[in-house]
């Protein structure tokens, strides 16, 4: 196992028009991009277009760089804004493509909120939703409160502290996801 790097795909959660949060996935996957030891590929909401009569595990064929992205994953990171105390609703129709799929893998949350709250509570929901679907959270949680002062309009983050925030968050999640790779190769499991 050593050597063999950690496959971990960020979740950007949104699809609403000059999203704050799609400059915290770009600068998160930069910070993922200087770790020897993560490979990552960023997924959009957007680029899903999923149907709106029909959704959930019954179609996941239909989009199988999601779904061969999360069997061969070791981990997830999720990139979510909060509305009105809650995620936004392409974000839960993505999740719900998939189900034995996330089982035994751990799940970060990277949150953002306009207000003080840094998608405090959009995590405090999304946690009942990802147990459901088996993957398991980090205590490590990254939170941007104030989105919009953290970034300029290029994206380019203003606040530095961030930078060693990120790097608990996924030293956090490296840790997980190494223990929780052995576990399933190791571990006989009725989900894999």
């Amino acid at each position: 196992m050593a050597g063999k790097k950690l496959n971990i795909p960020v979740l950007l959660g949104t699809n609403r028009q000059a999203r704050q949060s799609e400059h915290v996935a770009k600068w998160l996957m930069t910070r993922i991009a200087l770790r020897p030891d993560i490979e990552s590929r960023l997924f959009d909401v957007r680029d899903f277009h999923l149907p709106y009569d029909h959704y959930g595990q019954e179609i996941k064929d239909q989009f199988p760089e999601w779904r061969d992205a999360i069997i061969a994953a070791d981990g997830l990171i999720i990139v979510t804004p909060e509305y009105n105390h809650g995620p936004p609703g392409p974000l839960k129709s993505v999740l719900d493509l998939l189900l034995r799929e996330y089982v035994h893998k751990p799940v970060a949350f990277a949150a953002v909120s306009a207000q003080v709250w840094g998608g405090t509570r959009v995590i405090e929901t999304m946690l009942h939703i990802v147990r459901e679907l088996g993957l398991t959270p980090t205590f490590t949680d990254l939170n941007f409160p104030r989105v919009q002062d953290k970034f300029d309009a290029e994206g380019n983050l203003l606040d530095e502290a961030y930078n060693s925030r990120a790097d608990a968050f996924l030293d956090e999640l490296v840790w997980m996801a190494t223990t929780f790779r052995w576990g399933r190769e190791n571990v006989p499991s009725k989900f894999h």
